[in-house]
């Protein structure tokens, strides 16, 4: 029998995205979690970059087809798969024609972040959680990772104030060094307001940027894992202001996973081991 399910949200994964410092950690860290004896799985955004034929992706019918409001327009999610051979992986990827094929990538030629991304994390962080209801799969744990999925916190409090499906689930927030100039659209709290963001909830997301969407992720999660030596500083600091389980970063990938699921084990419980 599994010991604990695990539910992986990552900005990228290699070999389907670009291989960097995060997404070999992305690739990794859950094959490592599985071969504990874990059940885990992993949902990525399906950016225009990722090779739908190279990778051999499929659509899972089951899934898909839902709609998700987002600044109050229905838009629909669609849910592919690809698998890592080598790792007897499962990799899931959320999609929609307009925020994943139509907008393009996520920053300008200057490296400025778009407008369109606030209602993409916005889709994402949302259809991720909801993806993962209509498999009737509840987490123990949410591990989640980049700025991409910085809305999921939001999210998971949202969907628990409709219904009890991820009571106890608690959660790991992996800090990357994946900064950005610019900020988010000036009615992004509009959007949130209008899926049910409440007053508390908006004072973390004012004048959103990149430090400020992190610090809200910070704050919601359970667990904080510093993946990188050249995280934000000002980031370590709040995270270590502000959290009991703070894990640094360890250079030696295999010890460092270890930790990372001594955390899991410490923020859950027996209940990860049953």
């Amino acid at each position: 029998m599994a010991k604990g399910r695990i539910l992986y949200i990552n900005q990228g994964v290699m070999p389907f995205s670009e291989e960097n410092e995060a997404t070999v950690m992305n690739r990794y860290l859950p094959q490592y979690t599985q071969e504990l004896g874990r059940e885990i799985r992993v949902f990525v955004p399906r950016f225009t970059d990722i090779n739908e034929r190279k990778h051999q992706l499929h659509e899972v019918i089951r899934l898909s087809g839902m709609n998700l409001i987002v600044n109050n327009c229905d838009h629909q999610l669609i849910i592919k798969v690809g698998s890592i051979p080598t790792a007897r992986l499962q990799v899931y990827f959320i999609d929609n024609e307009e925020y994943f094929v139509k907008y393009g990538d996520t920053f300008d030629g200057k490296g400025m972040l778009k407008p369109t991304n606030d209602e993409r994390i916005l889709f994402f962080g949302r259809g991720a959680l909801e993806a993962v209801r209509k498999l009737a799969w509840q987490p123990h744990l949410i591990h989640f990772s980049g700025w991409f999925s910085g809305m999921v916190p939001f999210y998971l409090r949202r969907i628990n104030k409709e219904n009890a499906f991820f009571s106890g689930t608690r959660t790991v927030l992996s800090l990357e060094a994946d900064g950005f100039k610019g900020k988010f659209a000036e009615d992004m709290e509009r959007k949130m307001r209008a899926d049910g963001a409440t007053a508390k909830d908006l004072r973390l997301y004012q004048n959103l940027d990149y430090p400020t969407l992190m610090k809200a992720a910070i704050t919601y999660a359970n667990g904080i894992v510093i993946s990188s030596p050249n995280v934000d500083p000002e980031l370590v600091q709040f995270a270590k202001e502000n959290k009991r389980h703070v894990l640094d970063y360890i250079p030696d990938r295999t010890e460092f996973y270890a930790k990372i699921n001594k955390m899991y084990e410490t923020l859950c419980g027996s209940a990860l081991n049953n």
